[in-house]
């Protein structure tokens, strides 16, 4: 029993990344100043959507992973043979200009971060922009997996942060477990599209199923390629919880406002103290560098798949040229952007998260009629359970954008 066990764990850890690394992602700069924001405008009374938000994420995130092992191919991979070249160009347009604006974000958020401790973004930047592509062009999948895993470690800082500020936790409870719905305001109906957008981002399910194929995840270890995925979805809106806990227990009760984390980080600091800021500050620059590798990576995932050329880590730049050259390009051209000294950053960050909850829906349908083909997925193709959560939250999500459209 106890050497099964032994077994069942060696294989577990074998097996994990995709999932874990895909949803600690989604904590990115965009993603961090999302709920920034939450907390900040609106205290505690968004905290119940990520209750729901988990459970979609695990149930979308679980149809990526089982639809990568099952087929052995990429999601982009999977619409362009069975819905045509046509509606793939057309999504993958969409995909990279959000990407892009995500991406964007990421490096906007290490020019923030490293501010706070006093180093330039002229330094900053083009130096971390260096680093995220050097790791990726000169490693393989395995050696960058172990840096994204420990990447993944120092969210912890978030957790820290959430307990420093010392919130009320006999209000925080109760209210993240009762919805308070506000129908008839836009900047609520906006927000929480964009935690949806941020929590459940499209580009996560084309990375993760790319992901799950490359790792080469075999049938018989796909449980622990599920679990893998929970544990992933879990933690992420763990972290999320925190964040919006520390900035709705000191900067909303305050009643400062603040547009962006790194406000956020620095408004922390009279008001529950420098650790706290100095925690805070630090995840920022650890979830923006972490995302900067890996957005651009996802964009040339996808974009590769659907025109059908080579892509993977694990290919050199010779065997996988268009690969390297949309990971090297996206870089380049975020990390130039964010050092003009006009160019808009808030309004990308924010908006880009928006767009990608209005473009989530249209996604997910695809995912379901894929995953739903029997002469695909064999005996693998969705319960109930799941196509019901799955379609309840297309509907959801079309409602919420016509809400938006309504309140506006």
């Amino acid at each position: 029993m106890k050497n099964k066990w032994w077994i069942g764990m060696l294989a577990f850890l074998a097996v994990l990344g995709p999932g874990i690394i895909t949803s600690n992602v989604d904590n990115d700069a965009g993603g961090i100043t999302t709920y920034s924001l939450a907390g900040a405008n609106f205290g505690y009374t968004l905290l119940w959507s990520l209750i729901p938000i988990t459970l979609v994420l695990i149930i979308v995130q679980e149809m990526c992973a089982r639809m990568g092992v099952v087929t052995g191919k990429g999601l982009a991979d999977l619409i362009r043979e069975n819905y045509g070249v046509k509606i793939t160009f057309l999504m993958m347009t969409a995909l990279f200009f959000v990407n892009l604006g995500n991406t964007i974000s990421e490096f906007a958020g290490i020019a923030a971060s490293c501010e706070i401790f006093g180093v330039s973004k002229f330094l900053s930047v083009p130096l971390c922009a260096m680093a995220v592509w050097l790791l990726v062009v000169k490693g393989t999948y395995k050696s960058v997996e172990k840096v994204f895993l420990v990447a993944c470690v120092f969210y912890i800082t978030y957790i820290f942060s959430g307990f420093l500020a010392k919130p009320d936790w006999a209000e925080v409870i109760p209210q993240t477990f009762k919805p308070a719905f506000q129908f008839r305001s836009f900047a609520y109906l906006t927000m929480l599209m964009g935690l949806v957008g941020t929590t459940i981002a499209p580009w996560m399910q084309f990375y993760l199923q790319a992901s799950v194929v490359e790792k080469g995840v075999s049938l018989e270890n796909y449980k622990y390629s599920r679990a893998d995925v929970v544990v992933g979805s879990f933690v992420v809106n763990f972290v999320a919880f925190f964040i919006i806990v520390a900035c709705a227990a000191t900067i909303f009760k305050a009643g400062i406002h603040v547009e962006t984390a790194k406000d956020a980080a620095m408004a922390l600091a009279p008001l529950a103290g420098k650790y706290c800021a100095s925690l805070f500050a630090f995840g920022l620059l650890n979830a923006s560098l972490f995302a900067a590798s890996i957005l651009p990576l996802s964009t040339a995932y996808f974009i590769c798949e659907a025109f059908g050329w080579e892509s993977g880590v694990n290919k050199k730049f010779r065997e996988a040229p268009h690969f390297y050259s949309i990971y090297t390009g996206t870089i380049v051209f975020s990390a130039g952007l964010v050092l003009l000294p006009k160019f808009p950053l808030i309004k990308a960050m924010y908006i880009s998260q928006v767009i990608n909850g209005i473009l989530l829906p249209f996604v997910l349908i695809f995912m379901l009629l894929l995953i739903n083909k029997r002469e695909l997925m064999g005996g693998y193709i969705n319960s109930r359970f799941f196509n019901i959560v799955s379609w309840v939250t297309v509907l959801a999500l079309l409602g919420l954008s016509v809400g938006m459209l309504v309140t506006l």
